[in-house]
């Protein structure tokens, strides 16, 4: 089994990050929102849309929104905000994207980068620019590979009810990987997060391939000029090239 299949269906992948900032979020959405004059009219689509906290927001624009995340668990918690513009679904990304066309698809929080092979990111990129309308937008949000290489802690420890996190990180063969271990009601658990090292070079390739082009390239979630040393976001707007 693939390690995100495992984990990000784990009630211990949501106890870790259960003090993810709701605030950020909120903002980041809010920006999104202002940046593409979101109207009630457009379709979009939060693509690895996990419990659904940003589909949720971008829903209250008004628009029709859907949510889409490969963790069944975390759908069967995203279905009860659902209405008549606002649906989730369980999803590989590596398939083709159902309900096409959308307006504007967002990938965000670092839900990239966690397949195996290039053949299969470059995949998923091409069933997102086949999902978009002709003038449709992709908003992929990264982390900054350049500020992680500067600042990565190799080592720590999260204590979160009852719980004690060991983590540990480092890049190794391309890729950023994070080793979990911690014990509860007496079992040993471990799991480790493995995600694709990827630069704005790395990620111009896939979008091209795919017949996107970069448009603008943000560093944070208030949506200042990304640096490469410095940012801790790498935020990319992309849109169909023009034939």
């Amino acid at each position: 089994m693939e390690w995100f299949s495992s984990w990000f269906n784990s009630p211990y992948y949501h106890l870790l990050y259960k003090n993810r900032n709701e605030e950020e979020a909120t903002l980041f959405v809010s920006k999104i929102v202002q940046f593409f004059q979101i109207t009630s009219q457009d379709h979009l689509l939060d693509l690895a849309c996990g419990k659904g906290r940003h589909s949720i927001n971008l829903q209250k624009t008004g628009a029709h929104v859907w949510g889409l995340d490969i963790a069944p668990e975390s759908i069967a918690y995203a279905n009860q905000f659902a209405h008549e513009k606002l649906h989730f679904g369980v999803h590989d990304m590596r398939n083709p994207i159902p309900n096409a066309p959308f307006n504007y698809i967002f990938n965000l929080f670092t839900s990239f980068g966690y397949f195996e092979t290039e053949a299969e990111e470059q995949l998923s990129i091409q069933n997102m620019a086949n999902a978009l309308t002709t003038d449709g937008k992709l908003l992929i949000d990264f982390l900054n590979i350049g500020l992680i290489e500067k600042c990565l802690i190799p080592q720590e420890i999260k204590e979160i009810e009852g719980v004690k996190f060991e983590i540990s990180k480092k890049i190794e063969n391309g890729f950023i990987i994070k080793d979990i271990k911690f014990t509860d009601k007496g079992a040993d658990y471990q799991f480790q997060e493995k995600v694709k090292a990827l630069s704005y070079q790395d990620f111009n390739q896939y979008l091209l391939k795919a017949g996107l082009t970069i448009n603008k390239v943000f560093g944070d979630y208030e949506l200042n000029e990304f640096e490469l040393t410095t940012s801790p976001r790498l935020i990319l707007i992309c849109s169909k090239i023009s034939a």
